[in-house]
């Protein structure tokens, strides 16, 4: 079997109501899917995490080094691909896209030997996951604090156990939005939130120190995430956990964070640490230094079978009766094509998600939805 095409999917919807973390702004949903095929009918698919045109320009790059090779030989390749940017990309763009490929690699893997991709990494140590619902953006034009406080109180109605709000706007709006949360949801559900490196240390250690009344589980990215110094000044100044690596890639991305204790929680996205084949060493460097793994998810429904498929060969750590279980960042902003995309959507039963047993992936592309949405040169 050898690799005849490499082809990506890029997506789009613009959105009804424009919305804000703390460093980005949104008025559309953009994801790359990337398409592998094999001269035998084998495809394989993967996702990319980031900007998806630049992401589906760097896929095309690595073309060359993958057309004629083995697509079982997911390691060989993954070296390959690695060294040939090397020099100019040992993070960002060069490993989100070949995040993406790698995962169409296990993909096509898993249907070749007809097991899911989670048998191939070692076993299932579980067959469902608890879901976090991700939300709680600032809306244009929407009072953020009682928009926020309606839809995790939905979320909490919903099933979901858990829910994250973004924050970074400011400390005291902040805090006005995470306390109008807790009093619409009571003490059992559990919030975490999210300053997507909105914030200096000074804020940081502020919202930290304010907000531990509330019962918060995770501080994630309270500052850039090259200011590893600062992480931990954060993590050391204030009582709440915290949380980061969406977008330190590799475990040579993560050597540094993991070794130094800048988190308590590590975050590796499969879009973008370099898929499966990296994903595994990332866990296993986590494992070394006791530090919690809780993957990161934002993309289609592509993007979240693969990591449903490595949360369930996660292994318990410690390994116990009732063991820490892993749980699946759940995206519910506006994002029509995320389910569309494939042909049995993955949703939720009471904030709980069955992980697919099926081959690969466990998927299967709807290809009239990636006609539907695809993006448009405008």
């Amino acid at each position: 079997m050898k690799i005849t095409a490499i082809r990506t999917h890029l997506l789009e919807h613009r959105l009804a109501v424009p919305f804000e973390s703390a460093s980005m702004r949104f008025d559309r949903r953009a994801h790359v899917l990337v398409e592998i095929v094999c001269d035998d009918g084998t495809t394989g698919w993967g996702e990319c995490l980031g900007p998806a045109r630049p992401n589906a320009a760097v896929v095309g790059a690595y073309t060359p080094w993958l057309v004629g090779t083995d697509p079982l030989e997911t390691e060989k390749i993954w070296a390959r691909l690695y060294n040939a940017l090397r020099d100019q990309g040992q993070r960002g763009l060069a490993l989100t896209a070949l995040s993406g490929i790698d995962i169409a690699l296990w993909d096509i893997k898993g249907k070749y030997f007809d097991v899911p991709v989670s048998t191939l990494l070692g076993g299932r140590f579980r067959e469902t996951v608890r879901a976090y619902a991700t939300g709680s953006f600032k809306r244009d034009g929407i009072d953020r604090v009682e928009d926020n406080a309606a839809e995790v109180a939905r979320y909490h109605a919903e099933g979901f156990h858990a829910s994250k709000i973004k924050i970074g706007f400011g400390v005291s709006e902040d805090l006005a939005v995470v306390r109008a949360v807790r009093d619409a949801v009571g003490p059992d559900m559990r919030l975490m939130v999210d300053a997507n490196h909105g914030y200096d240390v000074l804020e940081a250690l502020e919202f930290g120190r304010k907000a531990a009344e509330l019962d918060i589980d995770w501080f994630e990215e309270p500052v850039v995430p090259e200011q590893l110094g600062a992480y931990r000044e954060v993590r050391a100044g204030q009582p709440i956990p915290v949380a980061g690596g969406e977008t330190w890639h590799s475990r040579w991305g993560m050597r540094e964070p993991v070794e130094t204790r800048a988190v308590d929680i590590l975050q590796p996205d499969l879009a973008g640490v370099g898929g499966f084949t990296e994903a595994r060493r990332v866990a296993d460097l986590a494992a070394l230094h006791g530090i919690r793994v809780v993957p990161h998810v934002w993309g289609t429904a592509v993007h979240i079978a693969a990591a449903l498929q490595f949360m369930a060969s996660m292994v318990p750590n410690p390994v116990r009766v009732n063991p820490i279980e892993p749980i699946l960042e759940f995206d519910r902003t506006e994002n029509p094509f995320r389910q569309a995309v494939i042909k049995t959507p993955i949703e939720h039963d009471q904030g709980v998600v069955k992980i697919p047993d099926g081959p690969g992936l466990g998927i299967e592309i709807d290809r009239d939805a990636l006609a539907e949405f695809r993006m448009r040169d405008d």
